[in-house]
């Protein structure tokens, strides 16, 4: 049986690889074209626009789909974008132990995209797969969402000391490939002479360094974020188009939230409480009575918008800062 051009998921998969390209192209050549250090105001400018065709996009999958998977789209791209949180305070350590810029930082997130896109969509297709074929792979995915769930309740705050220099990542990498000792600009791979003098040679820079660890880093975080959408749906195009989407976004407003990451003091919990909901759902739905996607999507907003407004009430009281909390500035003498 042939490919269909005619039917409307060839045109829906048509729609999202003409959408993110063409992102892609705007932010490299057009808002991001010179290096510079995003501000706060970029940074939540660039950020709404992501959001705005990410939630645009949910409206597309709705005309397309219907009511029940555009719920699902918004369930996976809220989660999504949620779990990405710890992804970004790793992604803010792996840029200050390679020393990387400001002004460089966005061109490494950027073009990371395209990786994600590669090998998330590798991750996805083999997961929807295995849960098409054997359904009770599906039960698996649960059953890990749990049990993350409750490791996050129980996990230590992070450690802001991390040297990547030390990691196995770094150590295979610099085996392998010829490294720079410093950055050369904006390029990821620059021509430099060999020792003795006789010819060039390739060297990857810091950046490039800095880019791999990323797209690792990315890949790890995948393995909770992938079976948490899959928990939710196992519509391929809703669960690959959901994950895009919010990635692209966040990245946009990684620059806005560097700064505030550690004041969401309570959204780990928050975080962990939906991983629970969603994974005892797949057991509920599965064994007694579906849960309506509404139902889900209303739960997962309440969870994390409580997790994050109580966050930021707690954080901005001058009180002295608990073990674990983000450290206030309160020794500062009244005038």
């Amino acid at each position: 049986m042939g490919f269909d051009y005619y039917s409307s998921e060839f045109w829906m998969w048509a729609v999202f690889f003409t959408v993110v390209p063409v992102l892609l192209i705007l932010d490299l050549c057009v808002f991001n074209r010179k290096d510079h250090v995003i501000g706060l105001d970029e940074s939540l400018k660039l950020s709404g626009f992501y959001i705005a065709i990410g939630l645009l996009f949910g409206f597309f999958v709705l005309f397309m789909k219907g009511s029940d998977h555009a719920l699902d789209y918004f369930t996976a791209y809220v989660i999504e974008k949620s779990l990405s949180l710890d992804n970004l305070f790793v992604i803010s350590v792996i840029f200050g132990s390679c020393a990387i810029p400001k002004e460089y930082q966005h061109r490494v997130l950027t073009w990371g995209i395209i990786g994600v896109i590669v090998l998330r969509g590798i991750m996805i297709g083999g997961g929807t797969a295995l849960v098409h074929h054997y359904h009770w792979v599906l039960y698996i995915f649960a059953g890990i969402l749990v049990i993350t769930g409750i490791k996050m309740l129980m996990m230590k705050e992070h450690d802001e000391d991390i040297d990547f220099e030390k990691k196995i990542t770094t150590v295979v990498l610099k085996k392998y490939f010829r490294f720079t000792s410093k950055l050369h600009g904006h390029n990821f791979f620059v021509r430099q002479p060999s020792k003795d003098g006789k010819k060039m040679l390739l060297f990857a820079t810091p950046l490039f360094l800095a880019l791999v660890i990323v797209e690792l880093t990315d890949v790890m975080f995948a393995f909770d974020s992938i079976p948490a959408v899959l928990a939710i749906t196992t519509e391929p195009y809703v669960v690959y188009t959901s994950n895009i989407f919010a990635i692209l976004g966040l990245r946009a407003l990684f620059f806005a939230v560097e700064s505030l990451i550690n004041r969401f003091i309570l959204m780990k919990y928050a975080l962990s409480i939906v991983l629970i909901f969603i994974g005892g759902k797949v057991f509920y739905s599965e064994l007694v009575d579906p849960i309506n996607p509404a139902i889900s999507l209303a739960i997962t907003l309440f969870v994390l918008l409580g997790g994050m407004v109580f966050s930021v009430l707690i954080t901005s009281e001058p009180s002295k800062p608990k073990n674990g909390g983000i450290k206030m500035e309160v020794d500062q003498e009244d005038n």
